[in-house]
């Protein structure tokens, strides 16, 4: 099999903006050339009905003063990439779905006149501008107001930008009503919407909308990228992830099927795109040969001296438990010679509270020293002749103190391997004696010793499990474990033992006085200490690891059945190929890799919360769901005529697999011979422009509009009624 390599892409750099050049007027000046506005949340479109495209700029604006000059400076479009301080100022005419900033929208409208390079003092001509669906009358009373009083055009027309585009894409023929029948679903940057249209008008009353959009699908995928990489070196902006959502995701025909399917690490990896960003290379100074080997000399002289240091302090630890066990011995001999009384009272002395507590002491020194001895006779199998120590029986003398004490302190070493020397003997012998019964045990039953094994196998993998389940659980302090060890707390804290009345009255507590006081005790501290911990530092773990490798290996050499993939290696691998898989780990010097983003799952997530906005935590319905409740209202002969003519229109709509993806959702709320067709945009930026150019060109145009006239009579409210406008939702008294 070849080996998969996945895309690797690399975020374009930025582009300067093209300088403003006014158009001429000439050709313009004294008709009444119906002037086109597209004022979408993302970019502004502009320009006479008779030209044959439009002017586009960013519609966004910045209030900046030059640093030079100390001039105020107002920068709009694609300028405010040029000045940085400008950025943090701007903002657009919108606010979400609402336009709400005026100040910013006549800032828009001046950038447009003047590239169209009008100079009269007022506009002449009529204008036709697109409002979003279901726009509220304050938004809509407001921009009449600026448009009659500030610009005082003639008249001025509103319109919904998604049916513009579906006229312009299902034209009628010259000097024909327009009469086609279809679903409009339009993906603007702030919502989505749906419109069904019968008989050539837009049924508002039937519409609906989603509150989910471009950019909250560009939020969306910067917030699973930082979740993703927490700690990424480089800045991700929304232009990155807005760059990456129109080139790089997707919709997938059947999401729950396509994340099933990337179970599979290998499809995993070869279905991820690989965004590399900008990075600095470290600088490494080269070293002679001559340095390399005094630096390598000086190392080896530090490891040795570290491993005498540690060497040393082995031993004094070794020496100084082996007199605390002899006195802890020694001590417990006493036991027999005293009295109860007199026996309480050394324990007490001793900082001792019973005998049991002080097995315990003796018990837990017992064990620390065979493993120290065992691990410091580890590779120590040579036979040494037993050295000589004259002046350890000798009295004390002052010339010869110093080379005593040291002569006592070799000397309980080499006693202490040799103690060593003999356990290790006496645990090789009980170990080949073990292995010699399990030998006859597995010669005369297979089965049965291999079935003991496994049972003993899974014990000691539900062991690990269970204790690192438990450890993940005591770090979120609203699970089951976290909140049992508070009540255990609370109640160490609040003990019943002592009357209320006698705890206010400070009485005296009786915390120890019952080994179960302890035992939680205990608890509480070895949770707090294993919470703490980051790596396998406990002897409990430690141990059930060796052994749960002891038993593998038997298995894998006796038990057929027992093959590497049920290694708790190989179990643990299988995820952890999933987990490398979806966020590969670099190496800490890796500095490419590391400025490094794999996109793979988050590809498909992001356009999947258009149909369940739930995951991003949107409560709102899907767009299948909506067009499931939309077609309901309908009739059988309606709703077949409706869905002839599926339209989708707006940015996000150009993403692959939006066709399959709706065809998926409409087909099975369909009968089998209701014909369905899904068509696209063959513009999705232009379309509502040039729809508008085309209908400001008819005879009807002339008859839609609001005039200042009738402006100045009913104010900014008033509306008229026509087959592209919002008139079904609001409709203020006295329009037409």
């Amino acid at each position: 099999m070849s080996e998969l390599v996945p895309e690797i892409v690399r975020i374009p750099p930025g582009y300067l903006p093209n300088p403003l050049i006014p158009q001429s007027y000439d050709e313009f000046r004294g008709t009444d050339t119906p002037l086109v506005i597209d004022n979408g949340s993302t970019n502004l479109r502009f320009g006479f009905a008779t030209s044959a495209q439009p002017f586009s700029a960013t519609n966004v604006v910045a209030k900046f003063r030059e640093r030079k000059s100390n001039k105020p400076l107002l920068l709009f479009g694609d300028a405010i990439d040029v000045e940085s301080g400008a950025r943090s100022q701007a903002r657009t005419p919108w606010e979400g779905d609402v336009l709400l900033n005026f100040d910013a929208l006549e800032n828009a409208l001046d950038y447009a006149f003047i590239h169209l390079g009008i100079d009269t003092p007022s506009i002449e001509h009529p204008l036709i501008m697109t409002e979003r669906l279901c726009s509220p009358l304050h938004s809509r009373s407001l921009t009449s107001e600026l448009v009659f009083e500030l610009y005082s055009a003639p008249s001025l027309t509103y319109c919904v930008d998604s049916i513009m585009s579906f006229y312009h894409n299902n034209l009628p023929p010259a000097s024909s009503p327009f009469t086609s029948d279809g679903i409009a679903v339009s993906f603007n940057a702030a919502s989505t919407s749906v419109i069904p249209i019968l008989n050539g008008k837009g049924l508002m009353s039937h519409a609906k909308r989603i509150p989910w959009g471009a950019t909250q699908a560009n939020e969306y995928l910067l917030k699973l990228i930082q979740l993703k990489y927490p700690t990424f070196p480089t800045r991700v902006t929304t232009a990155h992830t807005g760059w990456l959502l129109q080139n790089k995701c997707e919709f997938a025909t059947d999401y729950t099927e396509l994340i099933r399917s990337m179970k599979d690490p290998l499809n995993l990896k070869s279905r991820e795109i690989i965004v590399q960003f900008p990075f600095a290379a470290p600088t490494t100074e080269e070293k002679t040969e001559e340095e390399l080997a005094r630096i390598a000399e000086r190392r080896r002289e530090q490891g040795k001296k570290l491993q005498e240091i540690a060497a040393k302090a082995r031993l004094e630890k070794l020496m100084q438990k082996e007199t605390d066990l002899q006195s802890l011995t020694n001590l417990r001999e006493k036991r027999d010679e005293e009295n109860k009384k007199e026996w309480a009272m050394t324990l007490k002395s001793e900082g001792f509270d019973s005998d049991a507590a002080l097995d315990a002491a003796i018990k837990k020194l017992e064990v620390d020293l065979r493993k120290s001895r065992k691990k410091d006779a580890e590779g120590d199998d040579m036979e040494e002749e037993p050295p000589s120590f004259p002046l350890v029986d000798v009295p004390d003398a002052d010339e010869q103190l110093k080379e005593k004490k040291r002569q006592k302190l070799m000397k309980a070493g080499w006693e202490a391997r040799e103690r060593a020397r003999r356990e290790k003997e006496r645990e090789r012998e009980e170990r080949e004696a073990e292995e010699k019964r399990e030998e006859d045990e597995r010669s005369q039953d297979l089965q049965g010793w291999a079935a003991k094994l496994r049972k003993e196998h899974d014990t000691l993998i539900n062991k690990i499990k269970d204790r690192a389940r438990r450890k993940a659980a005591l770090t979120d302090r609203k699970s089951a474990a976290a909140q049992a060890r508070m009540k255990n707390i609370a109640n160490l804290a609040a003990d019943e033992r002592v009357p209320k009345k006698r705890r206010k009255n400070g009485g005296e507590d009786t915390f120890g006085a019952d080994d179960a006081d302890w035992a939680i005790y205990r608890k509480i501290a070895s949770e707090l200490t294993s919470l703490k911990s980051n790596t396998v530092d406990s002897s409990d773990e430690e141990e059930d690891l060796l052994n749960l490798q002891t038993v593998e290996q038997k298995l894998l050499t006796h038990d057929p059945s027992f093959t590497e993939e049920h290694t708790h290696a190989s179990l643990t691998s299988q995820r952890s190929a999933l987990l490398s898989a979806f966020r590969p780990q670099y190496d800490e010097g890796d500095v490419e890799g590391k400025s490094r983003i794999h996109l793979n799952i988050e590809r498909w997530r992001v356009c999947e919360a258009w149909f369940s906005p739930s995951m991003a935590g949107v409560d709102s319905a899907g767009l299948g769901e909506v067009l499931q409740t939309i077609l309901s209202r309908f009739s059988d002969a309606e709703k077949g005529r409706l869905v002839k003519r599926v339209f989708v229109t707006g940015g996000p709509s150009q993403l692959p697999g939006l066709v399959p993806r709706l065809h998926a959702s409409l087909r099975p709320i369909l009968s089998p011979d209701m014909p369905l067709k899904i068509t696209k945009a063959a513009d999705p930026f232009l379309d509502a422009w040039k729809g508008m150019a085309d209908f400001a060109q008819t005879e009807e145009f002339r008859t839609v509009g609001v005039t200042k006239a009738e402006y100045e009579e009913w104010g900014g409210e008033r509306i008229k009624r026509w087959w592209g406008g919002n008139w079904n939702w609001t409709v203020p008294a006295g329009s037409a």
